[in-house]
């Protein structure tokens, strides 16, 4: 980002004008744009016209002054503060005159980098000007302390962009600089670090002890909490604002300053590699995040980041399974809090160990109608299969989950009722141990006289049929029960699959028709090879296993007494109706 022209002085004459005002004397301030470029080329002329500073500056404050005036009043400022700021730091005695100067001067410097956050964050300044500050500041950020970020400015900066809804009441106050700041400033990689410290920093002090002795006594404690809950809005949009890390194997990691990241919390005698950068980055990102997410969020919010949280923060932390607790947490909550938080905690559980032993049982609890009119049912019905998926899950476990889902195919629409079928072929597809609650359905009634084929090729599998008796018309599932141990599924079957056939729906009928007909396919399976020989083999072993041996004799089938096999010569074998080849010794 280039920065602003130097001030030059300037002959041509403007006949824009500002309305007559007086300064804190009495003195009539400039009506015209030339005088204002007067005023900039007298202080850059002589310290004799040090007294301009102020009139500058007052043309920088959020005000109804014209675009011209500002941005005149700012280049001529910057443009005699830039050249002084390595000397502005005052040493030596209180009375000196230099060192009074000094000072003086660097609260004149503090008042204009002041004024510069404030045109940023006001609702009031034109997008063109909001734009030309932002890239007189972040220049005077790079171009001083020798290169080195001045981060103190720029925490002012971001602390503004926090709290600058309690003064403005707006609806998107901040919406325009966080438009400018991730496009020119957040891809630059200290940018993004200072900003992350600045967060973890500013966080932390929203709805504590220090933030009430601050605000008067007067205001009541609901203006407390909403203006605590604006500055919690406010911190996530400039964290979402953020661009995400770069993980690659070879991070390309752009500095704004020319000492990259170093200031007075960091300090580097050499630039870090990549590695290095990287660490620090994800550090002071894992540290902003985990504070934002120990303050209390509004319920829009707690949802919305629930349901990024999987993809925009847990992949670039340094340690996601820290994060363990704020997600069980919002698990244990229930209701679309719960089915939002699945994202997170099955990340944690099947990349970063951890273990949750409660996690079916919640799961199986989440299985309700209302999950199907969710917003983000699509990426929890993904997930809720891949849960399903492992060959560890239990039996029970999986005929729970098979019959809860079969009987919220009654109530739900038609779009559920589809997921409903794919999910439960799913299940009997990978846990062929609960493959009997589907065969039961396509059993006929004796007075048929149709053979039932489903359970004998059921029975012939790995599967376990019931052996209790049932009462007819009477289903043992008990769908009010939350625990999956309870619910009595191994001694139920999925009708309910079964009367989907008879959907008003014509898609859910087609669709449940296809799915069991594949289903009957696979069951009528019974073997399958375990090995292919392009000859009939003659022998247990080959000769080459075995050198110095000639296995000439082979069994012969129509001969085995008590388990033991009878054993002929080759002229013997050669003369039964069996044509083998035979082995020469």
């Amino acid at each position: 980002m280039a920065s602003l022209p130097s001030k030059k002085p300037r002959k041509e004459k403007s006949s824009t004008k500002s309305p007559k005002k007086r300064d804190e004397k009495g003195n009539n301030k400039p009506q015209t744009l030339d005088e204002v470029r007067k005023l900039g080329n007298d202080l850059l002329s002589s310290r004799a016209h040090l007294n301009n500073l102020p009139d500058l500056l007052s043309f920088i404050s959020p005000s109804p002054h014209s675009l011209e005036f500002a941005v005149e009043a700012m280049i001529s400022l910057q443009s005699f503060f830039v050249p002084l700021l390595s000397e502005m730091k005052s040493t030596g005695d209180d009375q000196d005159p230099e060192t009074v100067f000094k000072s003086w001067l660097k609260e004149r410097f503090n008042e204009f980098m002041r004024s510069l956050v404030q045109e940023a964050v006001s609702s009031e300044t034109d997008e063109t000007l909001k734009e030309i500050v932002l890239e007189a500041f972040m220049d005077i950020i790079k171009l001083g302390k020798n290169g080195s970020f001045q981060y103190d400015f720029y925490r002012n900066l971001i602390k503004s962009i926090a709290s600058c809804s309690l003064q403005i009441h707006s609806a998107s106050p901040i919406d325009d600089l966080l438009n400018l700041l991730q496009s020119k400033i957040f891809k630059y990689a200290d940018v993004r670090y200072f900003t992350y410290t600045s967060m973890e920093k500013i966080v932390k002090s929203i709805d504590t002890k220090e933030t009430e002795t601050k605000m008067p006594t007067s205001d009541s404690e609901e203006q407390l909490k909403f203006r605590n809950e604006i500055a919690i809005r406010n911190a996530y949009s400039v964290l979402s604002s953020l661009p995400p890390l770069d993980l690659g194997p070879e991070p390309n990691f752009e500095m704004w300053s020319e000492n990259g990241i170093s200031s007075k919390e960091t300090k580097m005698s050499t630039k870090p590699s990549t590695s290095v950068i990287t660490k620090k980055l994800k550090l002071k990102f894992t540290k902003a995040w985990l504070s934002f997410l120990k303050v209390p969020l509004p319920l829009d919010l707690y949802k919305e980041v629930l349901a990024t949280l999987y993809q925009n923060v847990i992949p670039f932390m340094s340690n996601p399974a820290i994060l363990c607790d704020f997600l069980t947490r919002s698990y244990d909550i229930g209701g679309v809090i719960s089915v939002m938080a699945l994202s997170g905690l099955f990340i944690l559980m099947t990349q970063h160990g951890l273990e949750y032993p409660k996690f079916y049982e919640k799961l199986y609890a989440l299985l309700t109608p209302s999950v199907f009119l969710a917003k983000h049912r699509a990426v929890f019905f993904q997930l809720l299969d891949s849960c399903l998926k492992s060959s560890y899950l239990p039996a029970y476990l999986a005929a729970s989950f098979a019959k809860k889902l079969s009987r919220l195919a009654l109530s739900v629409p038609p779009s559920g009722a589809l997921i409903i079928i794919a999910l439960t072929h799913n299940l009997l597809r990978r846990h062929p141990s609960i493959n009997f609650l589907e065969a039961e359905e396509e059993k006929k009634d004796a007075d048929s006289g149709e053979v039932n084929e489903s359970i004998d090729d059921a029975k012939e599998t790995d599967c376990k049929p019931r052996k209790h008796k049932k009462r007819p018309g009477i289903d043992p599932f008990n769908n009010d029960e939350t625990d999956p141990v309870k619910s009595n599924a191994m001694r139920s079957s999925l009708w309910e699959i079964d009367s989907l056939r008879h959907h008003y729906s014509p898609a859910v009928s087609r669709f449940v028709a296809s799915l069991e007909n594949d289903l009957t396919i696979r069951r009528r399976i019974k073997q399958v090879p375990l090995a292919f020989y392009r000859t009939t083999p003659i022998s247990l072993f080959s000769e080459s296993d075995f050198p110095g041996w000639a296995f000439q004799s082979q069994p012969d089938e129509n001969k085995i007494e008590n388990g033991i096999e009878m054993i002929n010569n080759a002229e013997e074998i050669d003369q039964t109706n069996v044509k083998r080849p035979r082995l020469e010794s």
